[in-house]
């Protein structure tokens, strides 16, 4: 029996709230493992999700990142008009704002598999597939994870277009990817996107490479499909509780 998960679309919403969300049904899963043998819970499906949204202008600061990768100060972030939030996955700086679709997975991998890098890795697979979808191809670079793609004739660089960065607790997943579709890419000029001081990389977007604007819904409907075949799951949409 392939596992279940419901897929939610939050729409625009703040990162706060967000990652209150992502804490509660992270903690609904650790419980559920938590209980007893026989308990009736663990005879019952487990609830996992996958998240996704576009979230206001904010810069999030992984467990292991440098603070000096935000080159704003208080003032300067006002300015933008974004926000500062640390948090608890893995990975350093980066940028999250309209038009970039984030996920976030909530999965016992338990119930698909006990492989950290392999989760990393299918995430990224993901991405790759749906870029492929619109003709570019996506690459995974040694020592870095994220989809990027390479240079060519057009672009001297190699160009990040997906940013991931997860936590696990019991083998429950949290966090997630950040795929630019219709980003505003000067955002990434006010940080160290996460951690890569090498000028030979930069960040890139879905419109950028493509010289249009993507209907964001079409690009979701494509994550959506292609979540589903890597990762051996049905989805289901729900409403958010």
């Amino acid at each position: 029996m392939i596992p279940s998960v419901h897929y939610q679309d939050l729409g625009l919403v703040e990162y706060a709230p967000t990652w209150e969300y992502q804490t509660s049904c992270h903690q609904q899963l650790v419980q559920r493992k938590r209980s007893a043998a026989g308990d009736p819970i663990r005879d019952q499906p487990a609830p996992h999700k996958f998240i996704v949204c576009e979230h206001p202008h904010v810069y999030t600061l992984g467990k292991s990142g440098h603070p000096d990768h935000l080159l704003l100060d208080d003032d300067a972030l006002a300015g933008v008009g974004a926000t500062y939030v640390k948090i608890n996955r893995g990975g350093d700086i980066t940028y999250h704002g309209p038009g970039q679709i984030v996920g976030y997975p909530i999965l016992d991998l338990e119930d698909f598999y006990r492989d950290v890098h392999r989760y990393v890795r299918e995430l990224e697979e993901v991405m790759i597939r749906v870029i492929r979808s619109y003709g570019l191809i996506g690459i995974r670079l040694e020592g870095y994870t994220g989809v990027w793609l390479a240079p060519d004739d057009h672009h001297p660089l190699f160009r990040k277009i997906c940013a991931i960065g997860v936590h696990l607790s019991r083998w429950v997943t949290l966090h997630g990817f950040a795929f630019n579709v219709n980003t505003d890419l000067k955002y990434f000029d006010h940080i160290v996107p996460c951690g890569i001081h090498d000028e030979n990389k930069a960040v890139t977007s879905l419109s950028n490479e493509l010289g249009r604007d993507l209907d964001m819904e079409e690009v979701k409907a494509l994550v959506r499909e292609q979540f589903a075949e890597v990762f051996q799951c049905s989805l289901t949409m729900t409403n958010p509780a």
